[in-house]
This record gives structure tokens, C-alpha cells and sequence, in this order.
């Protein structure tokens, strides 16, 4: 039990640490970070985003979120610089560089190239005081106490600090750029993210069959239109496609339960009125939120007041919309 408690604790007090040094991160934006920001947003090439070590891995990051949000970036290794990719510098590219100490080896290499390309440099940088924070024009404090591990080593602290600087960065110069959900679809089309931002009913419904009966159809045709459309339901409109109603499966139940016989029964004998329905250009996961909070599989596809078709719970799911 005590090696369980020491997990738990060494856990606890690792996440504590790092979110006390974000925490703190807060108080060290100043002009400069608004500096960083204007220079960003007014590049007119790309955001080269530098590092060695774990800082070359939250420099990925950083490019990955920039490009995902509106911003071009690449990542150059800066062990890589001095070997050829130096080449993918280009006039009025900014350089963003990133180091806990500012005084590698390899930083100091790439920031003396760099210079002496003429490109901007924006230093992300744990110690004020070093070449990096000197020899930049503009330089973001991320300066921490501590490391979290125990024997203050592993970067972990620092590393998670740099992180949120690149974040605060990419979503100050998100919202610089007016960059809303449509422009963030248009970067993510694959998966359910991007499906969730782009895909609308009218992609998925027009898949399925289309059932639908009049008000005087008798419920022996009722029942033939839904099993042969096999949705489980059917519209019933009038002779102009408007929807007048909607009858399911479960309106069948209901019905026997209630009556018994059949004979004479038309479709607006039991149809249910002001269905639950859902514009045909709405978006897909807009009909997912109906249906959950309607508690119901399926929805009426409309066009104002005509009929379209039927979208249902399999379709979103084949979709991956859930």
C-alpha cells in the first residue's frame, strides 16, 4: 500500500508543479509577447520554429498548431541547420527558436546563420540572461523555478511551459486572423473532426430511401411503404410534398396496443403531428444533438414545410460522426 500511495503522490505532486509553472507563465507575458504577436501576424513568409532536444519536440507541436489555425510554419531541427536544411530559409520567413538555457551549442550556430541571413528571430527562451535572450529581437520569458521530476533534471517544467507560450501564440494570431469554424474545417477534412465542421444532412440523407404516404393511405400501405423503405418510419404529406406528419414503428405499436382492430385505419388515423425535423442544410452533428435530446434515432429532413427525406442514428455513425 505504501508504494501505491508514493505513486499516487509522485502523480499528484508532478501535475501540481507543472500547473503552478503555467500558472505562473501568466505573469510573464509583456510587451514582448505582444511584439512576438504583431511580428508573427505580419510575416509575410512562414514561422521557422527551432530546437534541440525535447524543445525540438514542442517546436513540432507549435508548427503543427500554428498550420492547423491559419499560420504557415515549418520545423528545422537546429542540429539539422548547419547540414543542408539552413536551405529552406527563405527572405521573409521569422525564425522562432526555442531553448530553456539559450546557450546549446547547436542554438548558438543556428542563431549566428540566421542572423546573418537577415531574418527576424523571436526567442522562446527559460534564462533572460543568455545568448539566445540577448542576441533576439524579441524575446518570450519562459523562465521556471523548478523541473518537476526529483532530482530537477528531466525537462518537464520547461517543456510544458513552452508549450502553452506556442499555444497563446497560435490562438492570439487564430483570433488576429478571424479564423472561425469554417476555416478550421477547411484545414481538418478528415476524421470526425473535420467531419463535425463540414459534413451537413443533406451529404447523408439523400443515401436513403425516401418513404412516404398520403393522409388517406390505408394502414395496410402504411406498413408495406415503411418495410420496403426500411427506415422504420414514413412521412405523410400532402399532394404538394408538404409534411403534414410522420408515422413510425413505434406509432404502429402504440396503435395496436391501444385499438386492436385495424380495419379502416388510415394513415392520419395515426400519424403523429409536428414531427421532430431538421433542415437539410444544417450540419450533420446539429441532427446528432436533436436526436439525443429528443432521445430519438431518427429525424425528418425538411426544406421550410417540404419533405426531403429521413436521416437516422446508422447514418452518423457510418459517417463517424459519433
Amino acid at each position: 500500500m505504501g508504494g501505491e500511495r508514493n505513486i499516487i503522490q509522485t502523480g499528484k505532486d508532478t501535475i501540481r508543479k507543472e500547473a503552478a509553472a503555467v500558472a505562473a507563465l501568466e505573469h510573464l507575458l509583456d510587451d514582448q509577447f505582444e511584439k512576438a504577436v504583431e511580428r508573427l501576424f505580419s510575416c509575410q513568409g512562414r514561422i521557422i520554429v527551432s530546437g534541440i532536444g525535447k524543445s525540438a519536440i514542442i517546436a513540432q507541436k507549435i508548427v503543427a498548431t500554428f498550420n492547423s489555425t491559419g499560420t504557415p510554419a515549418i520545423f528545422l531541427h537546429a542540429a539539422d541547420a548547419i547540414h543542408g536544411d539552413l536551405g529552406m530559409v527563405q527572405d521573409k520567413d521569422v525564425a522562432l527558436i526555442l531553448s530553456k538555457s539559450g546557450e546549446s551549442p547547436e542554438i548558438k550556430v543556428l542563431l549566428s546563420l540566421i542572423r546573418g541571413l537577415g531574418n527576424p528571430v523571436i526567442g522562446i527562451c527559460g534564462k533572460p540572461d543568455s545568448t539566445l535572450a540577448r542576441e533576439s529581437d524579441i524575446v518570450l520569458n519562459v523562465s521556471v523555478d523548478q523541473e518537476a521530476c526529483l532530482n530537477n533534471l528531466a525537462p518537464t517544467n520547461s517543456t510544458t511551459v513552452q508549450l502553452v507560450m506556442g499555444d497563446a501564440l497560435a490562438v492570439v494570431l487564430m483570433e488576429m486572423r478571424g479564423f472561425g469554424s469554417e476555416e478550421f474545417a477547411r484545414f481538418h477534412p478528415g476524421g470526425t473532426l473535420g467531419k463535425k465542421l463540414y459534413l451537413r444532412v443533406q451529404d447523408v440523407y439523400i443515401h436513403n430511401e425516401k418513404p412516404r404516404v398520403d393522409v388517406d393511405t390505408a394502414l395496410r400501405e402504411v406498413i408495406i411503404e415503411m418495410t420496403s423503405k426500411r427506415l422504420g418510419a414514413t412521412a405523410v404529406t400532402d399532394g404538394q410534398g408538404l409534411l403534414l406528419g410522420v408515422i413510425t414503428d413505434g406509432d404502429l405499436r402504440r396503435m395496436l396496443e391501444k385499438k386492436g382492430m385495424t380495419e379502416g385505419l388510415k394513415a392520419r388515423d395515426i400519424m403523429t403531428l409536428r414531427p421532430k425535423t431538421v433542415e437539410a442544410d444544417a450540419l450533420a452533428i446539429e441532427a446528432l444533438d436533436l436526436m439525443r435530446v429528443h432521445d430519438i434515432t431518427r429525424l425528418v429532413v425538411t426544406s421550410g414545410d417540404r419533405y426531403l427525406g429521413f436521416i437516422d442514428l446508422n447514418n452518423l455513425i457510418r459517417e463517424g460522426i459519433i
